[in-house]
């Protein structure tokens, strides 16, 4: 809030012993200026809530936000001692970026397989991945409820990000496995 703002919320009895340089008007500036980067922040709020224009330390706050929370959770031998924060997810604060912009479609395919390689090709970065959902076993019976999930070469350093991934967003009574190459 500016000065004067503040002075019209003071009692007629305060606003008319106002002089400059009294301790009145140096407490009504040095309130004006604490209200400063507040409203700073307050102008700028449709920027906080994009995920491209957020600020890299509200990105991990914002993926909460969208259900993207599960993805952040790091071990304990990955906080940085220093900040004690954990890295937002193995391909990078770009990628999440791109997850949380994606997450509205993300929610609408959820527990298909049509969701699952949007979600992993997004995460990563990487196209090309598949979901097979017809899987045989050696005697060349389907097996139920089962699904192989084909995985780029290009993706495979990020294979714990994926396993997570699919853990997560597979449906709860299938069982699945990886498959590289895809």
């Amino acid at each position: 809030m500016r000065r004067s703002e503040i002075e019209g919320l003071l009692p007629g009895v305060f606003q008319r012993t106002i002089r400059p340089g009294s301790p009145l008007a140096g407490i009504l500036e040095a309130m004006a200026a604490l209200h400063a980067p507040d409203e700073a922040v307050l102008a700028d709020l449709p920027s906080f809530l994009s995920p491209y224009g957020t600020p890299d330390e509200f990105v991990a706050y914002l993926a909460s936000w969208v259900d993207l929370g599960r993805l952040l959770a790091g071990s304990p031998e990955e906080v940085d001692a220093a900040t004690f924060s954990a890295p937002p997810i193995a391909s990078g604060l770009g990628r999440l970026r791109e997850l949380i912009a994606a997450a509205a479609e993300l929610s609408r395919w959820r527990g298909t397989a049509r969701g699952l390689v949007l979600f992993l090709e997004t995460a990563t970065g990487v196209a090309g991945f598949e979901v097979d959902e017809h899987v045989t076993d050696e005697q060349g019976r389907q097996r139920p409820f089962h699904i192989r999930v084909r995985v780029p070469n290009e993706a495979m350093p990020y294979r714990r990000l994926i396993i997570e991934i699919v853990e997560m967003e597979k449906p709860a009574y299938a069982t699945w496995e990886m498959g590289e190459g895809a």
